[in-house]
């Protein structure tokens, strides 16, 4: 199992355990975090759910680059095995946080943008490796737009691999709701979760729905050229590999250009 889930008190803990590869997400895992999710749905005992990641030093990377996903010769045609990862692409609609503590970065958000608010530790980063390996970022930003100004999820998207958002400025834009010390993201995430499964159900999940769509009204007629922007703008797979296997591996700073970690 690359997934663990703990229930206490009406809160579930869900956490991406592959300390290994930064908690990046593999076939199995994807699989697994979408059973999760709808199994909630008829679990009475979940009222609210903390997502996080195993390990301290990412919360998710994004999908393994080591899974292998075929797809389809029709440029009108996308398989994306990350749409259906998050809560609320499962038709989950009680409340999520995300507990970010390290890096998070590319496929990882989809499920912060489909978190009702993130709990960062203070040294945690957040960044989008696409456009440096020769890829569209499109579903990431079209989620991550939702939450940020768009100066700041522009410069995200199209810097690439030289870009670091830390969490300090990602509160200030608003990305982030709290900071916690190193470490405390889950904790923290943990209490917050507790209040909302001890408010009256039927309302919060109603309010979970209200707020949501409003963003679907936003984001609908985006999200319906995604599949064609990335087929006409992605590099062939050979070529992306070519990219990431000649990446920079320096220490990273914001802002700094590092590699990083596997990463989609």
């Amino acid at each position: 199992m690359t997934l663990r889930t703990a229930v206490k008190d009406g809160v579930a803990l869900v956490t991406l355990d592959r300390p290994d590869r930064h908690n990046a997400i593999d076939l199995d895992t994807a699989a697994e975090l979408a059973a999760t999710w709808r199994a909630f749905r008829c679990d009475d005992a979940v009222r609210a759910a903390v997502i996080t990641g195993a390990g301290g030093r990412a919360f998710c990377t994004g999908l393994d680059r080591s899974a292998h996903v075929p797809q389809p010769s029709s440029p009108f045609s996308l398989d994306d095995p990350l749409l259906h990862i998050g809560p609320k692409a499962n038709d989950l609609w009680k409340p999520v946080i995300a507990a970010v503590d390290g890096m998070a970065c590319g496929g990882a958000f989809y499920l912060l943008g489909e978190a009702e608010f993130l709990i960062a530790s203070e040294n945690s980063t957040f960044f989008d490796p696409h456009t440096t390996y020769g890829m569209v970022s499109a579903y990431e930003s079209m989620a991550m737009a939702q939450r940020m100004p768009y100066g700041e999820i522009a410069r995200l998207a199209l810097m690439g691999t030289a870009e670091r958002l830390g969490a300090p400025r990602a509160y200030r834009i608003g990305l982030v709701s709290e900071l916690t010390a190193p470490g405390a993201a889950a904790e923290v995430a943990l209490r917050r979760a507790a209040v909302l499964a001890d408010q009256p159900t039927e309302a919060v999940q109603g309010t979970v729905r209200a707020l949501w769509a409003a963003r679907e009204a936003a984001a609908a007629p985006a999200l319906a050229h995604a599949p064609q922007l990335i087929a006409l703008g992605n590099l062939p797979p050979d070529r992306q590999a070519e990219l990431f296997a000649a990446r920079k591996r320096p220490g990273h700073q914001e802002g700094g250009p590092d590699g990083g970690p596997p990463v989609r």
